[in-house]
């Protein structure tokens, strides 16, 4: 049995190696993302050292909108609210450092503190005082955090699903543990796993589409997003939201959708009650990510809002 093991050992390692290999999911190229997804190379900014990935739309004279995306995802999560909103606002999206196009922060921090002082040098960069910010999810963590540590430069906010209150393995002042299965994606990301972990944040599946997909598996390739990702995970220590949004004077409209399998619809009970000016707008029928899923029904709740 002992020589039997041994002589089946070498065809098993082939084996896995040969697994390994077939599926291991290499980086895609920049030049190869940016003919795909770079609208103009003048869109890459060098903002504290870190090269961010900014579209900036609309009459630089009106009032700013600033669009901050989720995790995983990219300032293209916008597209169809920013090509509604430019004709009568300066609309500014970026791809978080480490996210899309933007690259990895070479100082290596993903923190929301060093996030929103990239934030509030973009804003210096592009001549913008003040704007109304719209977040999905940790990009909506993102907005209301800056708007109660900079709240001269934030006259509304628009918060999509927003994260920020603890949840199960989640919870206030614990560095998260992140699973070995998902630090593994450095090394195999199949586009099928993309469209699987893709699929809770929408009601109604159907309307994730194959361009949806290709668009996020694509991104996750850039050089150096998967580690980025995974270092942003490790480094995300929720705090208890309720005094900082207590300190939150900004209007503010809460979008949720009711089959949100990702951070529930109770979860806007809890901004309703910490937050001085707040109202919400919910859907039966749509998930975490509405701007994707049935951007048409959402838009016209923030057009009145922002027009207010």
């Amino acid at each position: 049995m002992k020589h039997a093991a041994i002589i089946f050992l070498p065809p098993l390692l082939a084996l896995l190696v040969g697994c390994g290999i077939w599926l291991w999911t290499p980086d895609k190229t920049r030049a190869v993302l940016e003919a795909r997804y770079l609208n103009d190379p003048g869109d890459i900014i060098e903002v504290l050292e870190t090269r961010l990935h900014v579209r900036d739309s609309g009459p630089r004279s009106a009032h700013a909108v600033i669009m901050l995306h989720g995790f995983g995802s990219s300032l293209h999560t916008w597209e169809p609210w920013a090509l509604a909103l430019q004709s009568k606002y300066r609309v500014i999206r970026f791809d978080l450092p480490g996210s899309g196009l933007s690259e990895p922060d070479p100082t290596g921090d993903y923190t929301d503190v060093r996030v929103m002082a990239l934030m509030d040098a973009l804003m210096n960069r592009l001549g913008v005082a003040q704007a109304s910010l719209i977040g999905n999810s940790i990009g909506g963590r993102i907005a209301w955090k800056f708007a109660a540590l900079y709240p001269q430069r934030v006259t509304k906010l628009v918060l999509v699903s927003p994260d920020g209150f603890a949840s199960a393995g989640f919870a206030y002042d614990q560095k998260p543990s992140v699973p070995a299965t998902i630090k593994l994606m450095r090394y195999v990301l199949p586009k099928m796993l993309v469209r699987m972990n893709l699929a809770p944040a929408y009601g109604d599946t159907a309307a994730l589409t194959d361009e949806t997909v290709n668009r996020y598996y694509d991104l996750m390739l850039a050089p150096g997003v998967r580690d980025a990702m995974i270092e942003r995970m490790e480094q995300t220590v929720l705090v208890d939201p309720k005094p900082l949004l207590w300190s939150i004077h900004a209007p503010t409209l809460l979008l949720w959708g009711e089959k949100d399998a990702l951070i529930p619809i109770s979860n806007a009970g809890d901004y309703l009650r910490n937050l001085t000016d707040a109202k919400l707008v919910s859907f039966p029928q749509l998930g975490h990510v509405p701007q994707e899923e049935a951007p048409a029904i959402w838009l016209p709740p923030v057009q009145s809002f922002l027009a207010r």
